[in-house]
């Protein structure tokens, strides 16, 4: 990312009442290559929001009606503008107002009169770390699809206790599926093909899971490991694995017929859950005799 180009076509929302300032400071961010939306208050500047993609906002403090600081405390409630940098340019450079700025969700207090300088150089700041913290943010959300939910939970309370967690004994039901002679059908089907509809059936499966309060600890091949943990653990299982079996029967058809007879073992007892692997490569799961004896009955 080229520090100097990332001014360029970005979309700033200047907000202040003065005429002049607006004038002054849009001279400014057109001579940076920014696109100027500007407004006299609050009200004209949420309007303006709802229709356009804002980049980085400029706001004075003092306005018309609603001021700046409740105008911040407003746009920061939009998910959209999140990661956006808000920049209050303000002749008011106490403490007490520069804290209520903050407090309200600003990034930044710029005195008046603005030097060109460093307004760029304030913009460049805020700006590659608003795309820092969006790809951070599109990397998070692809990598939650990797990890299930009880995972992510211990990695955050791992970080929150700042060591890893000891594993524990616990009572558990463990559910494993499994495509009833899925080598012979791997052998028959265009890869394709079988890869298409058995990430279809496995999804099914997933959601049962998921609907009856269970979690995925892993794929095996052409099937699912799921474990359940709840008070209602062992009836949760069993009917999660009667919806998965009614589920497999509505979409089998045609050729692909085979792809939907599962079996499923089940078993109730206790086993250890916790981080396996090495220090570069962890795997939170659940190992013990129940997790083989659910892995028999369902071979």
């Amino acid at each position: 990312m080229n520090k100097h180009d990332i001014l360029t076509a970005k979309r700033v929302l200047l907000v202040d009442d003065m005429s002049t300032i607006r004038k002054a400071l849009t001279r400014m961010l057109d001579g940076f290559g920014m696109a100027v939306s500007s407004a006299s208050d609050a009200e004209t500047a949420l309007m303006l929001m709802a229709d356009q993609d804002v980049d980085v906002f400029l706001l004075d403090i003092h306005l018309a009606g609603m001021d700046g600081i409740e105008l911040c405390r407003r746009l920061r409630r939009f998910e959209r503008f999140a990661h956006t940098p808000v920049l209050f340019i303000t002749g008011l450079v106490e403490d007490e107002v520069s804290q209520r700025a903050f407090d309200a969700g600003a990034d930044d207090v710029i005195s008046k009169p603005v030097s060109e300088a460093v307004l760029r150089a304030r913009l460049n700041n805020h700006l590659q770390r608003a795309e820092y913290a969006r790809e951070l943010d599109v990397m998070r959300r692809s990598l939650n699809q990797y990890v299930d939910s009880r995972t992510r939970k211990m990695v955050e309370e791992q970080v929150r206790e700042g060591k890893q967690l000891v594993p524990q004994r616990r009572e558990i039901c463990v559910l494993f599926s499994d495509v009833r002679g899925f080598t012979q059908l791997s052998q028959e089907m265009p890869p394709e093909t079988l890869f298409r509809i058995l990430s279809e059936s496995l999804n099914s499966q997933v959601q049962c899971v998921y609907r009856f309060g269970g979690y995925i600890d892993k794929f095996s091949g052409d099937g699912v490991m799921a474990v359940f943990d709840g008070p209602d653990k062992s009836i949760n299982s069993c009917l999660c694995a009667l919806k998965m079996i009614e589920e497999a029967c509505v979409q089998a058809s045609g050729d692909a017929a085979g792809l939907y007879q599962l079996g499923i073992g089940i078993h109730q007892g206790e086993a250890m859950i916790g981080n396996i692997g090495i220090e570069k490569q962890l795997d939170y799961t659940v190992i013990g005799p129940t997790v083989n004896l659910a892995a028999r009955l369902c071979g």
